[in-house]
């Protein structure tokens, strides 16, 4: 009781003192304002959890100077799949900049879910590297603007996985997750259907992408012969912790993981793996456009996107942040070939490296029934469900600004703990 009731007073503070907070005045604004149409609105920014910089261990609060630069107010949220996204944005939740998943961005264009962009608006864009231009998933270049490109491997402990011959490919394998070698609780997979299924398909040889029911069933199969856990932002006490063997996931997250445990290393199934590209978009529900391409223009600023490929450890398609000298991964460093290199294994191979594609409706219900079948916990890996059921239990209770206040101190106290998690050091 006494824990409940401290958790109510933390909450409940910030909400009697918003009306203290509105007289303040908003905003502080820098020595350097930039005066612009926009200052004294709000913005509505909806990204991953832990990808952007904001502030902790030394890094650049890139939330905070946008606000001091231009005198917007930046609500920021976060979200842990695309799934997640999509479901908010169907739901009618206004947002006017979100960053989204290629194949993600694919359904939301198809959908009318995007709105096209007016790059005069975003002069930056010219640092994109043109690989990352034309995609699929924005053939005309018309509604994103590339965020960061990643692709998916495993993580591992060499103190306890010795078989890893970082010179024979052959030991580099995605069936090194389905070894009777070691326990459940020392593997672990994707706690989410498209990159679970995803790994198994990858062992097998198959297309991500395959309209075959076959296909999608030998993937099941396999996964139900699979003895692991299934997690996602928990996988980081996990391996930090030296308690996983190995994990599935992505590059620039396990580079995180490693620059905290020395024993951990990391590689690319000789298979193959998926490969991504997150992208900024605005929503059709969007209320602010001019802000957000503002926002945009200001995340492909050199040193602004410098500062975020430094912080979330993924691939910056921002040709300007490979050439900056606070740069941590430019070539020369340590983890600069994985981020920006194929293995020597994928050479000359087209199917090495494949993107997840927006999935018809039947090859989606096909999924979705195989990964209930499979009968993941979704709430494993720390969704924290305690959380949300006391934070809407207190929201019933207030309204208006009081009620957003608490709201964001519980987002925030999410946030705490999940930096905790994954707490770096300089290479």
């Amino acid at each position: 009781m006494k824990t409940i009731r401290r958790l109510l007073l933390s909450l409940l503070l910030p909400a009697l003192l918003l009306p203290t907070l509105a007289s303040c005045g908003g905003v502080e604004r820098a020595d350097d304002f930039i005066e612009t149409e926009y200052a004294g609105s709000t913005l509505y920014v909806y990204n991953w959890g832990e990808y952007i910089s904001d502030g902790s261990d030394g890094s650049l609060d890139v939330i905070r100077r946008f606000e001091e630069l231009y005198g917007i107010e930046v609500r920021y949220d976060y979200y842990s799949t695309n799934e997640e996204l999509y479901a908010q944005l169907s739901s009618g939740a206004s947002y006017d900049v979100i960053f989204p998943s290629d194949y993600m961005i694919e359904r939301l264009r198809k959908e009318e879910m995007l709105q096209p962009l007016d790059y005069a608006s975003i002069p930056n864009y010219r640092y994109i590297d043109e690989r990352y231009k034309g995609q699929f998933f924005d053939p005309e270049d018309l509604y994103t603007v590339p965020y960061s490109v990643g692709m998916i491997g495993i993580v591992y402990n060499k103190t306890m996985v010795p078989e890893v011959d970082k010179n024979d490919p052959s030991t580099m394998t995605w069936d090194l997750l389905w070894s009777d070698a070691y326990s459940a609780a020392e593997k672990i997979n994707f706690n989410n259907p498209r990159d679970a299924f995803g790994v198994a398909m990858l062992s097998l040889g198959l297309d991500l992408n395959t309209t075959d029911p076959a296909d999608w069933q030998a993937a099941y199969e396999k996964l139900s012969r699979q003895s692991c856990i299934y997690l996602m932002d928990e996988i980081y006490n996990k391996m930090e912790n030296g308690a996983a063997a190995m994990a599935a996931y992505y590059a620039g997250d396990c580079l995180s993981m490693m620059q905290v445990n020395e024993d951990l290393d990391f590689f690319y199934p000789s298979e193959g793996t998926n490969i991504f590209i997150d992208s900024m978009c605005i929503p059709t529900s969007a209320k602010n456009k001019g802000a957000a391409e503002l926002f945009i223009n200001y995340m492909l600023d050199p040193d602004i996107a410098t500062a975020n490929a430094n912080y979330i450890c993924y691939a910056s398609p921002n040709t300007a942040v490979l050439t900056n000298e606070n740069y941590d991964y430019a070539v020369g460093t340590e983890y600069f070939d994985i981020l920006y290199t194929m293995p020597d294994s994928y050479e000359g191979r087209a199917d090495a490296t494949q993107y997840y594609h927006f999935l018809d409706d039947t090859t989606q219900r096909t999924l979705n029934r195989l990964w209930a079948q499979l009968g993941v916990d979704p709430g494993e890996g720390g969704n924290y469900i305690g959380t949300y059921i006391f934070m809407g239990a207190v929201l019933l209770l207030l309204v208006g600004g009081s009620a957003y206040m608490i709201y964001d101190a519980v987002k925030r106290a999410k946030l705490e703990k999940l930096r905790k998690q994954r707490k770096k050091r300089k290479i």
